[in-house]
């Protein structure tokens, strides 16, 4: 019999999941909130992350339970572990992506490297923090911010008034860098870790819009640093299935640990086309505790780019003809969802021998969606 993995969110990263899970012949299950949600192209059921009943009632069957978002209250996963369903990443881990202050702490705690950070509950804590690192910071909201949202650079204190009275918010200092990197890796329950290539990522407005692999110009001792730190924080916190580590890299080439995703993440896309083992193949491997691919890359280099918004006038797959004559060597990823300013609603892959020309490529396909 074939093996079932139910996922709890029904967005692009569960729909990405369904070719992997075709070529390996798991059958893939989705628990979506809404008609029409990317995944809708899986077998899927409709129902409230957050309700205890609808999701017991999705687990049932299933071999194991992963996830498209992380934003699945705790009580509802310790529910799930207590009807003896197999949850992974865990529950224990998953707090860890769910809010920044623990991770920060957690992480803190493992001696790993992160921006200088506090614990804030009132303005006259923030702007002693602020006071201390430079008279600027990086405040953010502990649960629920995503691409940009629930996180605002401030100066002073008032700059942040309507934010304090719901509970302690996160402060790190405002980090000098040089570039964003990602390290990406797999750990199975049975140990077994794979990491892919780092990456740099181009970020616009709080959103990802480029990912390029190999991070370029990186030194063979930041690429250690890097594995080393996301095989630390897969181990210790015991996560199974693709982590994503975001990583600041200073002017002096010392790695900060900037968030954690315990899920596929944009910075993986490229994988898809670009390494031999794609991330949501991989994912589905280390969750059902298989024997995890090779994350070799298929080309010297790999570069993907977010189509966000798409076209003013029409679909993506209307502007496919143009696109396809233009760059047959691009690959192309629809979301299935309409078009609206900012948002994801597909990504593009170039991958060749020489970095310049794969970039070329990749921006060029993704502008034949604009407009």
């Amino acid at each position: 019999m074939s093996p079932t993995v139910g996922v709890i969110g029904g967005g692009q990263l569960a729909r990405m999941m369904i070719p992997a899970a075709v070529n390996l012949g798991i059958d893939l299950r989705v628990l979506a909130e809404n008609d029409g949600e990317s995944a809708g192209l899986a077998v899927s059921q409709l129902g409230d992350y957050r309700n205890t009943a609808d999701v017991l009632q999705f687990a049932q069957g299933v071999d194991v339970v992963t996830f498209d978002h992380e934003h699945v209250p705790q009580a509802v996963l310790a529910a799930l572990v207590e009807a003896g369903v197999a949850v992974r990443p865990g529950p224990h881990a998953l707090l860890y992506a769910q809010d920044k202050l623990l991770m920060r702490e957690r992480l803190s705690a493992l001696g790993l490297p992160v921006p200088a950070w506090a614990r804030v509950a009132d303005e006259a804590q923030l702007d002693a923090f602020l006071a201390e690192n430079g008279g600027a910071g990086v405040l953010k909201t502990p649960t629920g911010g995503y691409d940009g949202k629930g996180v605002r650079i401030v100066r002073s204190a008032a700059e942040a008034s309507d934010w304090f009275g719901s509970g302690d918010l996160l402060v790190e200092e405002l980090v000098s860098f040089r570039r964003e990197l990602a390290q990406l890796v797999a750990r199975r329950p049975s140990g077994d870790v794979a990491t892919w290539s780092l990456v740099e990522s181009v970020q616009r407005d709080g959103v990802c819009a480029e990912v390029i692999a190999p991070a370029p110009n990186a030194t063979s001792r930041v690429a250690d640093v890097a594995r080393e730190i996301a095989h630390t924080v897969a181990e210790q916190l015991d996560v199974t299935g693709v982590l994503a580590v975001e990583l600041f890299e200073t002017t002096d080439e010392r790695l900060l640990v900037n968030e954690l995703a315990m899920r596929p993440h944009n910075t993986g896309h490229w994988s898809m086309d670009g390494a031999v083992t794609g991330q949501f193949e991989q994912h589905l491997r280390a969750v059902l505790d298989l024997p995890l691919g090779s994350t070799a890359q298929r080309e010297p280099y790999s570069v993907m780019v977010n189509v966000l918004g798409g076209p003013l006038n029409g679909t993506l797959a209307e502007r496919y003809p143009a696109l396809m004559s233009a760059q047959p060597t691009v690959k192309v990823h629809n979301y299935g969802k309409a078009p609206r300013p900012g948002r994801k609603v597909g990504h593009v892959t170039a991958s060749g021998a020489e970095l310049d020309e794969v970039v070329y490529l990749a921006r060029a396909a993704a502008a034949h969606f604009e407009g």
